[in-house]
């Protein structure tokens, strides 16, 4: 009998600490949830949306010139054939 009141005596003593620190449970709980999503973040490469806007818009500006440099390229070639050609 004095073993099962001990051990009751036990249970309610760490129950009462429990729900005394039980927001600190709950502040740890969600910083282990916080971490373990930053983690799966890293882990799939994912990046803001603000970040995704940016290089968007840096490759769309860099396609533009790779696409200028394209066609004066061609027009170059184009000239120095038909320079060529009027020679022979």
């Amino acid at each position: 009998m004095k073993k099962n009141n001990k051990f009751l005596q036990n249970i309610a003593e760490l129950l009462e600490a429990s729900l005394v620190s039980s927001s600190s449970f709950k502040k740890e709980g969600e910083n282990i949830l916080k971490f373990n999503i930053e983690k799966i973040i890293n882990k799939l490469n994912l990046v803001r949306r603000e970040e995704f806007e940016i290089q968007k818009e840096l490759l769309e500006k860099m396609s533009k010139e790779i696409n200028q440099v394209k066609r004066n390229v061609i027009k170059k070639r184009k000239k120095r054939f038909s320079k060529k050609g009027k020679k022979f």
